[in-house]
């Protein structure tokens, strides 16, 4: 055996001595889990309590990933209908108001995941208006609604989200200095072209909230690189998983779900699916 494999191996045994598996350090963990419905999962069984107007579910990736890296303590404290304003104000839900979510983050964390944006632009709503049910020339297109004085509204009102998740970003780490943090991205809503009519939204318009998406998701990971947190692309593994795919492969539900979950919304199948993301990242797999 050379003298440079021996030194390779020498090397290998000493970093092994001195650095604890990623797993290992991962099951101390005291882990938050801050955003909205996509990452609480409405109406995917269980909902628990006491905060049920949250809509938040015990098979959401937060409690997936806790289980699978083992952390010590999970505090998911995500909520439907969550903006970034919810991080630091009382959230009024259906069922009464909850605190605001950076109450969690305490000196002791050591792990915060966090999805949030989508609210505050209205992304969900915006899917929901383009649903066309007759094609053009009887339906209307919805893309072109979007265009004020020559610009992308939602890419106006994306880009106005930039400096509060940075503001969020250094909120999260004054709060805990030693945690890990993740922004998460969203996950893939529409394939190439759409697939009216069994989601009733048409080629022009499935394309446009692609790339809607692509440019929100392209925003997160640029402001987590400005802060200098991690960025967890839920966008690439869900490609082939998106509404327009068959019940029992999409993690996203169409307008009218076939599964346990609010439309346009992960799934059961879904959540297990980003939790695999997420458990990686967060592992440093």
């Amino acid at each position: 055996m050379s003298r440079r494999v021996l030194a390779m191996l020498a090397a290998v045994a000493l970093l092994s001595a001195v650095s604890p598996p990623a797993q290992a350090a991962a099951q101390n963990d005291v882990y938050v889990a801050l955003g909205d419905s996509a990452a609480a999962g409405p109406l995917i069984p269980n909902q628990v309590l006491p905060e049920l107007g949250c809509w938040r579910s015990d098979r959401n990736y937060a409690h997936l990933t806790a289980q699978a890296i083992g952390a010590r303590t999970l505090r998911d404290v995500t909520c439907s209908g969550a903006k970034t304003t919810h991080m630091y104000q009382s959230q009024n839900t259906d069922l009464g108001s909850v605190a605001p979510q950076l109450d969690a983050v305490t000196s002791d964390t050591t792990l915060v995941t966090v999805q949030i944006g989508a609210n505050d632009v209205g992304l969900t709503g915006f899917i929901e208006d383009c649903l066309n049910l007759l094609p053009p020339p009887v339906g209307d297109a919805c893309n072109d609604d979007y265009i004020v004085n020559g610009q992308d509204s939602w890419r106006v009102k994306t880009d106005a989200l930039r400096p509060r998740l940075t503001q969020l970003a250094a909120d999260i780490r004054a709060r805990a200095p030693q945690a890990r943090v993740f922004v998460v991205g969203y996950a893939t809503y529409a394939p190439p072209n759409g697939c009216y009519p069994r989601v009733p939204i048409i080629k022009a318009d499935a394309n446009y909230i692609r790339a809607t998406l692509q440019y929100f998701n392209q925003m997160l990971a640029e402001q987590a690189a400005a802060a200098g947190v991690g960025f967890i692309d839920l966008q690439t593994p869900s490609v082939g998983h998106d509404p327009c795919t068959a019940p029992g492969t999409r993690w996203i539900e169409p307008y009218v779900p076939a599964s346990p979950a609010t439309p346009f919304h992960p799934n059961a199948l879904g959540m297990r699916g980003f939790a695999a993301v997420v458990t990686a990242a967060v592992s440093g797999a």
